[in-house]
């Protein structure tokens, strides 16, 4: 058995504008500094309480529980207004479908996003029934850790040799070697292909056409 695991934002999904606006709404309302574009991209995919004491810059937990509820609620008030705004990357439904009919393999998502977000998604774009496992950090620990990679492989059964993160940071990249697993980086998302080789990227793929062809090489060797 192979499995193949999928970072959400940045990755599947293209949420940065929305990501953006509501982190600059969440810490203007507070009276703090509104964090640039650059540093908000920085962020996406770790964990809300993480995420924002990354961007406080600050050992505030207190303060950063505070505004991840504030961030929630605004994300969760702007759902109907933001239709069309959180879309599928390009090629991501035709290569979900392509390797979901290969019976050796089985998919997951590994993601900063809370559950209820994950379910609320793939059932939008109707790709829920591409995944057995979802990991989050309501029931693991934030990325780099290999929580949620050593959880959806003992979910699954696969070894580690056998399972690859695919996703756009460092923070996936870093998570799956953490796992013993393989990582796929790709280079339409919000760190840039440098990074992902030094956090420890076997492969880089620049479009979802060429990612079928990028797990059978890695999980060959």
């Amino acid at each position: 058995m192979k499995l193949i695991m999928f970072d959400m934002d940045g990755t599947l999904i293209d949420t940065q504008a929305l990501i953006v606006e509501h982190m600059a709404t969440t810490f203007a309302e507070a009276g703090l500094d509104v964090p640039s574009p650059s540093a908000v991209r920085r962020i996406i995919g770790l964990s809300l309480p993480m995420a924002m004491l990354q961007l406080l810059g600050r050992d505030d937990h207190d303060l950063a529980e505070q505004l991840s509820e504030r961030y929630r609620a605004h994300y969760r008030g702007s759902l109907v207004a933001a239709e069309g705004r959180e879309g599928l990357f390009p090629g991501a439904r035709e290569a979900l479908e392509i390797l979901g009919a290969r019976p050796e393999m089985v998919m997951g998502i590994a993601t900063g996003k809370g559950l209820h977000g994950v379910h609320r998604l793939t059932q939008l774009h109707n790709i829920a029934h591409h995944f057995v496992t979802l990991q989050t950090p309501d029931n693991n620990p934030s990325k780099p850790h290999p929580g949620m990679m050593l959880q959806a492989m003992a979910e699954t059964g696969a070894e580690k040799h056998r399972a690859v993160i695919v996703g756009d940071t460092t923070f996936d990249m870093e998570m799956g070697k953490a796992a013993g697993a393989r990582a796929i980086g790709v280079t339409w998302g919000y760190h840039d292909a440098v990074e992902l080789r030094s956090a420890g990227a076997d492969m880089l793929v620049e479009g979802y056409e060429d990612l079928p062809a990028a797990i059978d090489s890695i999980l060959e060797n």
